[in-house]
């Protein structure tokens, strides 16, 4: 069984700053690629950032120089800065995986409430 852990949502006031974690545990032969990402009320899902198993990351434009994501083994940290209103959303983490017979699973965290309201 595969689960993923996401810690770090909360109240910031405008400019201010918080940081997300998300640690994946189970039955995993290997960690494609994992990230953050976003829905705000009335809005599709987002990619906010990931990084894949070569550390290559990758960032929505919206977020670019204020936020960093940061993989060590089976956790990923997103390190949010100058945070916006329009930031507040419900962030979920997800996890590509590959299983022993070479199949890829992709698995998402019960999603962790940013609000950036004064």
């Amino acid at each position: 069984q595969v689960q993923l852990v996401e810690s770090g949502g909360g109240l910031v006031q405008p400019g201010g700053s918080l940081r997300l974690s998300c640690a994946t545990s189970g039955s995993i032969f290997s960690i494609l690629g994992m990230g953050w990402y976003r829905q705000a009320p009335g809005q599709q899902r987002e990619l906010v950032a990931t990084v894949d198993s070569g550390s290559t990351t990758d960032y929505a434009d919206s977020v670019k120089g204020r936020f960093t994501l940061s993989r060590d083994k089976n956790t990923v940290s997103l390190q949010m800065n100058s945070l916006k209103p329009d930031d507040t959303a419900v962030y979920y983490c997800n996890a590509v995986l590959r299983d022993r017979f070479g199949i890829r699973r992709d698995y998402w965290g019960q999603g962790t409430q940013v609000t950036v309201s004064s």
